[in-house]
């Protein structure tokens, strides 16, 4: 069975993560496998937590209704989009996720608003030795836009890779005309370290991304206690 324990940010304050005790912080892959939160924000309390096969039917039920909300911000991946977001698609694509987490290589999560699915978060290319960096991607229902649920899952996500995964820098790329992206990120103190060109074909184009970045000095005493402290989340 997991131990479940408290993760206190790095001045000692209240604990603002909670992580499975399995694989974390000694362990093969430091901070992994875990469950982060709860947090509260507008749209209620959202936790996160690897993804499992059960995920298949509310992951495809979501992903086929925003369709147009996602598919212009994803780099583009051969097949219909019905056929790819399928509840048989699902263990493929989620047991793809699983294997890179068991080489350390990405932490996958799925987002919960109240215990229900509402999305994922992905931290990806995790790296070792001297860099100790990763990149952060997520997307959550549409039906809890502007809730508050991606701006708390990133915090969560961050606090965590600073913590017990050990990393230094967290980057994320986004389009820039996709302004709620951009807006979490800044929120949560992601600087803007530039443009790059032709980054990521989406939406049949290659588009230029912006590349946004914190590290862990920057983070300060965690990005879930600046959230607290500027009145956008609480716990619960």
């Amino acid at each position: 069975m997991p131990r479940w324990r408290s993760v206190s940010s790095r001045n000692g304050a209240d604990p603002v993560v909670v992580g499975s005790g399995v694989g974390a912080p000694r362990g093969r892959h430091p901070g992994w496998p875990a469950r982060l939160g709860p947090l509260g924000v507008r749209a209620g309390t959202i936790s996160l937590r690897p993804v499992r096969w059960r995920d298949a039917m509310a992951w495809s039920r979501v992903r086929l209704r925003d369709e147009n909300y996602l598919r212009r911000w994803e780099p583009d991946v051969p097949g219909r989009w019905n056929e790819r977001h399928a509840p048989t698609s699902w263990p493929v694509q989620s047991g793809g996720l699983r294997a890179m987490a068991r080489r350390g290589c990405t932490l996958p999560f799925t987002i919960l608003v109240d215990d229900s699915f509402a999305g994922q978060l992905t931290l990806g290319n995790v790296v070792r030795g001297a860099l100790r960096s990763a990149w952060v991607g997520y997307w959550v229902d549409s039906e809890l836009a502007g809730g508050g649920v991606a701006t708390g899952a990133v915090a969560l996500a961050v606090d965590h890779a600073f913590g017990p995964v050990g990393l230094h820098r967290i980057e994320a790329t986004v389009q820039p005309d996709n302004l709620a992206s951009l807006r979490v990120l800044y929120k949560l103190g992601f600087r803007d370290e530039g443009l790059l060109l032709s980054y990521l074909e989406v939406a049949g184009s290659w588009r230029d991304h912006r590349l946004l970045a914190i590290t862990r000095e920057e983070a300060g005493h965690g990005l879930v206690a600046r959230l607290q402290r500027d009145g956008l989340a609480h716990h619960p």
